[in-house]
Formats: structure tokens, C-alpha cells, sequence
């Protein structure tokens, strides 16, 4: 599963259309994701063997929801345990238990409720093995160390030809040349030229320190842990339990990694020296901490690896993108630990960009989408700096006082199934136009229920006012999930499940939306647009439309789905699903507005009703309009994806924006 070995050293002739630097999950995800899409990606890392690291423990509700759609959701759950009750303790004495997620149960609108705990290294197997499926392996021992842009050819220029030109007009349209260390077989330097770079290499990101952005932030360095992993003698602790001593001169906590009979993850306050600096971690220090703050003997810590001190790192590049190259993950933006999302927030970094890559790369959309990236990633890693601080300093808090531990840190908005993009330019709001012209208007605060716990998949609208469930989601929001049942097979499915796979979804409700979903499966089938006609369980269906699939087509793509092929090589274009229960209808607001219409012009207008959803490949909703409103899906789904089956190629031409926008978005989405 392992044989990441790269096919050795590169040469300058070498062509690529997009070269991931770093294999963290970052770097595979968005690997994947381009792979699936058929794109020609390569992914390397500076590190000469897989690198075994255990400080992000797992993926949250909307990571979960990412790997589910690249297909490994459920190796990653049967490798992993559901997060555990949290044992505290003081002065070596157990004063509490809480779990945070007790309360907690899937709903309809979203299939995880928690986060996952899963061993960072073992999440990073089970990508590269999906990854190696699709025929791309890691290039390990490949540090880079030079990238030059062609200074008579801007990123945004125009490069005309296109990987099905052939290598020779790829490599002219080629615009980043990256230069590679010396090997360590003793080889020379190589270089590889790519049309698209992403820096996926970590908070020491060489890919950012060459394109010369700046990292502003802070480090605190008052505020250190050491971490590492360790092996416990067999029934020292209960490995159905978290547990945290927090003591006036320190602490120990200790989770169990899962998978292993007796791994725990390590973390501490660390030893100090006589002047009260911090010492690096040793395994006979991790001892006597275990010894001082539990009680146990330090002998029943047996093994100790992976050490590293950690100190409160919070920091922020000042642009995500410099011409063709762009920045994800720890290299883009890092965060106080508390929360758990900075793995989570560089995995939905890189769903956001890949999708947007891979139109581009497909010449299907213009070049400027890019923008978008930058556009609607940055605001959200500006609040994540602000949302991880603020549960740090709650956390921290919550330790001075017998009882308080790392429950303090889990919130709502942790989950991550609240991030949208209602600001964004790719966001075509009917309803609150105003939304592109006030940011500070547009993100979704929390809504919390009678009792004051947020509800983790509130929003509210532009203006601040809760949505109704007839409302539905908003242009911008995530697209619920809802489970329904396939038309084709009788088998119970999901949304998401018909989401899943490189394409935009467009969904049809209500018999008005027939004629809208057979245009587009005639104008975009093959080319990167699904539709689905979302049916109420008392409908008549009638016999097959145009773009829905017969039982056989169904069941040929469920079973390209379970052998990984969810590419532009995966099954029909369209389908259809019963909303027997009608959580559909609920989740997009659907049922009412078709009422509303049916009642107001009676069985002629009843006929015409209907709704359009438009979502995009990274499940937010883009466009949300009456089903009678096929000119505004016509207009966004060119944006997305050009003119469907007669599209040519189109030039990559400059995208100009301007120089305000991204700081007052960020200010505005950092108030909430």
C-alpha cells in the first residue's frame, strides 16, 4: 500500500498539468480529487519515506463528508473509534467525566455528527492507497527548491493549448518551471514544468517562502506542549476514556490512538529547566511527567516516538495565490491547536480548489474561477485563526478550575458544517442581491436553539434574521444532505451520494423543473453536470425522462462508485430519487414554495411549479431559482462549465479584481 517511491529524477522536459508539494492530507486530497477528474497531477514531498505524524486526530463532520464523496469515508471509520468521554482529573484524583458529543445524533440534513478519531498517518495510507488507484503515487525525497514563472507570460495570460494538444503544446503552455535538490542517489538537480502549482508543504512551506509572501501572526511562546506517541503497559488505563490531568504546575493528557492495542497520544505541559524554559522532549521526561501528574509508574510508559513541542503558532498568508501557483493547508494559514481544525480546514481547502483546477485544466471554464479560491478560502481561514483562539483561551480558562478540560474546546462551529460562502462572487443570490455588495452582511452567524445550544447546521440569511425550513439554504451555504430512495434501483441513498463524484448537481424539484433538467442533460451530459429530479413520495413519476437513468444505468453506477471510478469515466449524467419522507423538500424549502405557487394560479400554474438547485462539486449551493428561471441556470452553469458539449477551449485570459476586496471580506467574516 506503501510503494510511494517516485519513477525517479525528473527531467526539464517533464510536463505536468498541476504539481501538489507536501503529501499531508492537504496534499492528497487535492491529489485525488484531480486524479479522479483525469487531470495530470503529480504529488511530491520532501520527506525520503511516508511521514508518521500523529498531532491532528482526525477529520470533522464536514471532513468526513469530503472523504465520503473521494470514496474512503468508511475505511477511514473502520480505522478510526468515535471520539471518547473525557475523564478529568486533580491532584492525580478523577473530578469529572463529560462527552461532549452525548447529546448528538446524525440528523437527516447530515449523515456525521462528530468528529472521527484516526491516527494522522493512517488517514495519510488510506489517501495514498485511493490515490495509487488512480495510477499516481508520491514522489518521496523531492524537496523544491526553485520556481520560476515565465516573466513574458503571466499566470493569467492566455496559454491556448490544452493536454489534449499533445506533450510538446503542453509543455508551451506550461507556465511555472520548478527546480528540485539534489537527489540523494547523488543525482543533479531537476526541474519539472507544471501549468498549475499547489503548496500543500506545511506551516514552513518552502512553496511560500519562494514566492515571497509574507506569514503574519504570532508565537506565543508561553504557551508550549510537548506531544508525541506512546506505548502504555497493557490495562494501565482504560482505553475507553480520554484522560486529562490538569494540575497548577502542569498537565497530562492521554487519548488512545485507535487501531493499536496499547498507543496513546501523548500530550503535556513540558519539563522546565531552572530558569523555567521549556526542555525538548525526551521519552525518560514523558515519564516523569506520566509519574508527577497520574500517579503511574514511569515505567509504564514503555515506548515513546514521534516527540515534537508544539507552541501556539497563529498565522496567516497574506495572499493564497501568486500567478499559477497557490497555497493550502498549514502553508497558507496555521491555528491554535484547540478545536481541531487546522487538518480540517486545509482538507476543505484543497475540495475547494481542486474541482475549480480541474474546470479550468478541462477547458471548460475561464481561468478567472481561480479567483474564486482565494476569494472564499482566505475569509474562512481568517476566522478560523480568530474561532481557534477564542476556544483556547475558553480552554485554558476551563483548566484553572477542578473539572474543566478539553470539552471547552468543541463547539458547533467546530463541526465545520456551518462554513459557506455567501460572499462569494459564485454565489448567485436572487433573493438578497444585495449579499455580494455588503460581506459584512453574509456570513452565516449561529442560531441557537431554546435551550442556547447552536444548532450546528443553523445560518442565517444576509440580513441576520433566521432562515425558516421553507426557506431552505442559501446560495453560498452548504447543500444538505437528505437520505431518499433511488428511483432506478428502489435502494435507499442520500443526497450527498448523488453529489458525490467530480461533477455540479443540478436538482429538480417539482414537475416545473422537468423541462429545465432534460436542456441541461442534453446541453451538459458527460461534461461535468449531473442533473437529478428530487421526486415527492405521492408524485407520478410516469415513465423514464431524458437524463434520468433506467435501473440498469443505476446499478452500473453504483457499482462504479464502489471500484472508485467517480471520474469523467463514471456512469450516466442523470438521475432521479424518491423523497419518500420528504427530508428533501425540508432541507431546500421546497414543499412550501411549490404550495404557495399551485394554490395562487391553481392547476395550470401548478403544472409549471417547481425549483432548481444548483450545487457545486464541493457541495455548496450556487444557485437556488424558480424552475420557470432556466435562463439564470443556463447563465451559471456557462460560468462553471462553459457551453457544455460545442465548448472549445477557452483562453486564459487575465481576471482583474480588486485590491479592497479580500481585507474588508476577511474583516467582515472575522465579526461573524
Amino acid at each position: 500500500m506503501d510503494a510511494d517511491r517516485g519513477a525517479g529524477t525528473v527531467t526539464s522536459t517533464d510536463v505536468t498539468d498541476v504539481l501538489v508539494v507536501g503529501a499531508g492530507p492537504t496534499g492528497l486530497v487535492l491529489a485525488c480529487d484531480l486524479a479522479r477528474r483525469g487531470i495530470a497531477v503529480r504529488i511530491v514531498d520532501r520527506s525520503p519515506a511516508p511521514p508518521r505524524t500523529s498531532r491532528a486526530k482526525g477529520p470533522n463532520p464536514r471532513s468526513l463528508e469530503i472523504l465520503d464523496d473521494l470514496g474512503v469515508a468508511e475505511a477511514v471509520l473502520a480505522a478510526g473509534s468515535a471520539p471518547l468521554p473525557m475523564l478529568k482529573y486533580r491532584d492525580r484524583a478523577p473530578v469529572a467525566q463529560a462527552d461532549p458529543w452525548a447529546g448528538s445524533a446524525p440528523s437527516p440534513d447530515a449523515a456525521y455528527d462528530r468528529a472521527w478519531l484516526v491516527a494522522q498517518w493512517r488517514l495519510e495510507e488510506i489517501l495514498r492507497a485511493r490515490l495509487a488507484g488512480y495510477g499516481v503515487r508520491v514522489e518521496l525525497g523531492r524537496e523544491v527548491v526553485g520556481l520560476t514563472q515565465s516573466p513574458d507570460a503571466p499566470a493569467e495570460a492566455e496559454a491556448g493549448a490544452g493536454a489534449e494538444d499533445g506533450p510538446e503544446a503542453d509543455a508551451e503552455a506550461s507556465r511555472v518551471v520548478v527546480t528540485f535538490a539534489e537527489d540523494r542517489r547523488g543525482e543533479g538537480a531537476a526541474a519539472l514544468r507544471a501549468r498549475y502549482v499547489v503548496g500543500c508543504d506545511g506551516a514552513h512551506s518552502s512553496v511560500r517562502k519562494l514566492l515571497g509572501i509574507g506569514f503574519e501572526g504570532t508565537t506565543r511562546e508561553d504557551q508550549v506542549m510537548v506531544c508525541g506517541d506512546v506505548e502504555l503497559a497493557e490495562d494501565a488505563l482504560d482505553r475507553g476514556l480520554w484522560h486529562q490531568w490538569f494540575d497548577e504546575d502542569g498537565a497530562v493528557m492521554l487519548c488512545p490512538i485507535p487501531g493499536t492495542r496499547t498507543g496513546w497520544w501523548f500530550q503535556a505541559g513540558p519539563e522546565r529547566d531552572g530558569r523555567g524554559r521549556p526542555l525538548a522532549p525526551t521519552a525518560d521526561g514523558f515519564r516523569r511527567l506520566l509519574a508527577h501528574h497520574t500517579g503511574l509508574p514511569g515505567q509504564a510508559l514503555t515506548r515513546a516516538e514521534l516527540l515534537s513541542t508544539y507552541r501556539v503558532n497563529v498565522r496567516m498568508a497574506d495572499r493564497f495565490r501568486a500567478g499559477r501557483v497557490f497555497l493550502a493547508g498549514d502553508a497558507a494559514h496555521v491555528h491554535a491547536i484547540a478545536g481541531g481544525l487546522g487538518m480540517n480546514t486545509g482538507i476543505q481547502d484543497a475540495f475547494n480548489l481542486g474541482w475549480k483546477l480541474g474546470e479550468v485544466l478541462a477547458g471548460r471554464a475561464d481561468p478567472g474561477l481561480l479567483d474564486t479560491y482565494e476569494e472564499e478560502r482566505l475569509p474562512v481561514a481568517a476566522r478560523t485563526l480568530d474561532l481557534t483562539s477564542e476556544r483556547l483561551r475558553a480552554t485554558l480558562e476551563a483548566i484553572r478550575r477542578p473539572g474543566g478540560g478539553l470539552d471547552s474546546a468543541i463547539t458547533a462551529d467546530t463541526t465545520g458544517l456551518g462554513v459557506g460562502y455567501r460572499w462569494s462572487s459564485l454565489a448567485a443570490d436572487r433573493t438578497h442581491p444585495e449579499a455580494h455588495t455588503h460581506p459584512d452582511r453574509t456570513h452565516p452567524a449561529t442560531v441557537t436553539d431554546p435551550t442556547g445550544v447552536p444548532h450546528p447546521n443553523a445560518v442565517t440569511d444576509p440580513a441576520g434574521a433566521p432562515l425558516t425550513a421553507d426557506e431552505g439554504p442559501q446560495p453560498g451555504d452548504r447543500a444538505p444532505d437528505a437520505p431518499c430512495t433511488d428511483a432506478a434501483t428502489g435502494a435507499g441513498t442520500r443526497l450527498h451520494r448523488v453529489f458525490a463524484g467530480p461533477r455540479t448537481t443540478v436538482l429538480g424539484f417539482g414537475p416545473g423543473s422537468a423541462a429545465v433538467l432534460d436542456e441541461v442533460a442534453a446541453t451538459y451530459g458527460g461534461t461535468g453536470v449531473r442533473t437529478c429530479r428530487v421526486y415527492a413520495a405521492d408524485e407520478d413519476r410516469g415513465e423514464n425522462r431524458a437524463g434520468e437513468q433506467s435501473q440498469d444505468q443505476g446499478e452500473e453506477q453504483s457499482a462504479d462508485r464502489r471500484e472508485g471510478r467517480t471520474g469523467t469515466e463514471a456512469g450516466p449524467p442523470g438521475c432521479a430519487v424518491i423523497d419518500a419522507e420528504g427530508h428533501a423538500a425540508a432541507a431546500y424549502g421546497t414543499g412550501a414554495s411549490a404550495r404557495a405557487q399551485a394554490s395562487a394560479g391553481g392547476a395550470a400554474s401548478g403544472a409549471r411549479t417547481g425549483t432548481i438547485v444548483v450545487v457545486r462539486p464541493d457541495h455548496h449551493v450556487g444557485l437556488r431559482v424558480p424552475a420557470d428561471d432556466a435562463r439564470s441556470v443556463r447563465e451559471y452553469l456557462r460560468r462553471l462549465h462553459g457551453t457544455g458539449h460545442s465548448a472549445a477551449r477557452p483562453p486564459e485570459r487575465s481576471s482583474e479584481r480588486s485590491p479592497d476586496r479580500f481585507p474588508d471580506m476577511v474583516d467582515a467574516v472575522r465579526k461573524g
